[in-house]
């Protein structure tokens, strides 16, 4: 996996700490908790990185305890923090997750409003720096925090593009950062169709699209300059998209769902370094889908993302 470029993988996003119930109940009613990373940008950070990617990631936190966990985390996956700005004046976020047993998604509180990541903007964005990076993973999380990150994920997309770089973007909807649906479906299908590789879910997809099957969705980026499209299914794997064709991947299984947090990322970095690698668009997917199986079954959101060496002895 040799490349001219410095950095394979760039990506921008909030980090939080997360704190995740030791036990299932409500989570006033929970007397403990693990302490964990979280932020859909930085799962697919650290996905990337132990699967032997050079990957960068750009932030800003707080100079709490909280920001020296995260960072420290972040440095210890092999990820290049050297563009996390860590400022005294301003908080890092941090969320609680709670633990099911029915496989449902847990019950999740933020406490990121008005954080250190939300107030970034187009001047974080470097782009001497980031188009010297081979590829850059954008999702719609960061995208949500505020206006002016958003205008931030805009200017990096556009970066990436007129440098002829590739860029894979992610909905990862988050209906509560955005003042209404309109306005979401209207942000985020911007982005994705700015970008070359997009991951939607069913659901989100149909929000976004109008659609109502993965062909339908997939159809519907494609014609927006998608040149790929991969479509999660859950349970039943992914469709996918290109001129090269399309089809359906069957979803791998799974003894038990302990916590569906962190899937999607999963399968992000599956797709993303295999396409890297050259793999083709079935390969990718195919991957995805593995991964994402992986995440469902821990209870962190990056302790089933695997090593190089269990990938490999996956066959994958």
């Amino acid at each position: 996996m040799t490349s001219p470029h410095a950095i394979d993988v760039a990506t921008f996003g909030e980090a939080m700490m997360l704190l995740v119930a030791d036990r299932p109940g409500a989570l006033e009613d929970v007397p403990a908790f693990h302490k964990r990373t979280a932020g859909a940008e930085t799962n697919v950070a650290i996905g990337l990185a132990r699967l032997g990617l050079r990957v960068a990631w750009a932030s800003r936190l707080g100079t709490d305890s909280m920001a020296r966990y995260l960072l420290a985390q972040m440095k210890l996956e092999g990820i290049d923090c050297s563009r996390v700005v860590c400022d005294p004046a301003q908080r890092t976020g941090f969320q609680f997750k709670g633990r099911v047993t029915d496989g449902s998604d847990p019950p999740v509180e933020y406490h990121r409003k008005g954080s250190a990541a939300s107030c970034m903007g187009p001047a974080d964005v470097d782009a001497a720096w980031l188009s010297g990076a081979r590829h850059l993973h954008a999702t719609g999380v960061f995208a949500a925090l505020s206006p002016t990150t958003y205008a931030a994920a805009i200017k990096s997309i556009e970066t990436m593009r007129a440098a002829g770089r590739s860029v894979s973007f992610d909905p990862n909807l988050r209906p509560t950062l955005w003042p209404s649906t309109d306005a979401m479906r209207d942000a985020i299908n911007r982005l994705a169709a700015m970008a070359d590789w997009v991951l939607p879910g069913i659901e989100e997809g149909r929000l976004l699209t109008g659609e109502s099957s993965p062909e339908g969705i997939a159809r519907y980026y494609r014609e927006r300059g998608a040149k790929l499209v991969a479509v999660k299914l859950g349970a039943d794997g992914a469709y996918y998209d290109t001129d090269g064709g399309g089809g359906t991947i069957a979803g791998f299984p799974v003894a038990q769902v302990v916590d569906t947090v962190g899937a999607g990322d999963g399968f992000a970095v599956g797709v993303v370094s295999a396409l890297l690698e050259g793999r083709g668009a079935a390969d990718a997917v195919r991957r995805g889908a593995w991964i994402g199986a992986r995440a469902v079954q821990v209870l962190g959101d990056t302790e089933g993302l695997p090593t190089r060496a269990e990938l490999d002895a996956a066959g994958l």
